[in-house]
């Protein structure tokens, strides 16, 4: 089976295969959150934009959205999705060339996830640059919770839209990482293929060391795009923090 590049040959089926429909429900939260704020909310920079399934979302509620993202492929999907009026760009956190102001930036899916700590930081502080004094920042990361999960149930098979894949993980709790081999063992279209992900279990305490040095204020962890206070059962938080004034 030949291994190729993250996110190249996965684009073609991602959103079939990792992605469940949440993106609609994900973009009501982030509305109804902006719509708090009295300056308004406008722009947005998607950042690990993908296929654009979010940035979709936003832009059918009436936002203006940038997307950046480091796999070729993935934009591709997205300038389809979205059409050529939409700003997509290649590239890779935590370098973030771009030149707007937003008043929100977000982060789904754990793309962020794939940061090591000392990217994470850097990343914080590239998007603060890029945000109005008390800008939005909201993400979502892979919780304690979620690396236990993975542990216990390190293989994962399935068969989705007439693809046959497996999804295997070993976890490294000490170095708090995750080396995922995803195999599509009979795609839908092509040759069998796999690629390999690393991602990043990182704690609270440098989530919020990362923020607080990039000049953000956290004002909630919630459950997935909720509320909801996260707890320790909870496998995806969501992180909203605003960028403090100057």
């Amino acid at each position: 089976m030949r291994q190729v590049e993250a996110y190249s040959r996965l684009a073609g089926v991602y959103d079939e295969i990792v992605i469940d429909p949440c993106h609609d429900r994900w973009a009501a939260f982030l509305h109804e959150l902006w719509s708090t704020d009295p300056e308004g909310v406008r722009s947005v920079l998607d950042l690990c934009c993908g296929t654009g399934l979010l940035a979709g979302e936003l832009i059918a509620r009436g936002y203006r959205v940038a997307g950046v993202d480091a796999a070729d492929a993935m934009l591709a999907i997205a300038r389809k999705r979205l059409g050529p009026k939409v700003a997509l760009s290649r590239m890779t956190l935590p370098d973030l060339a771009v030149e707007e102001v937003f008043d929100a930036a977000v982060c789904t899916f754990d793309g962020l996830n794939y940061l090591a700590p000392d990217e994470l930081r850097l990343t914080m502080a590239s998007v603060a640059l890029r945000l109005r004094p008390a800008g939005w920042l909201v993400f979502d990361l892979h919780t304690d919770a979620m690396m236990n999960f993975t542990i216990s149930n390190p293989n994962v098979a399935g068969t989705a839209a007439g693809n046959d894949f497996m999804i295997s993980s070993i976890v490294d709790p000490g170095a708090r990482t995750c080396d995922t081999r995803i195999e599509l063992t009979r795609p839908r279209d092509g040759d069998p293929f796999s690629e390999q992900h690393r991602q990043y279990f990182h704690t609270d305490a440098d989530v919020r060391a990362s923020l607080r040095d990039a000049g953000f204020a956290v004002t909630a962890v919630g459950e997935e795009y909720t509320h909801q206070p996260v707890d320790a059962s909870t496998l995806r938080a969501t992180w909203t923090a605003r960028r403090l004034p100057m």
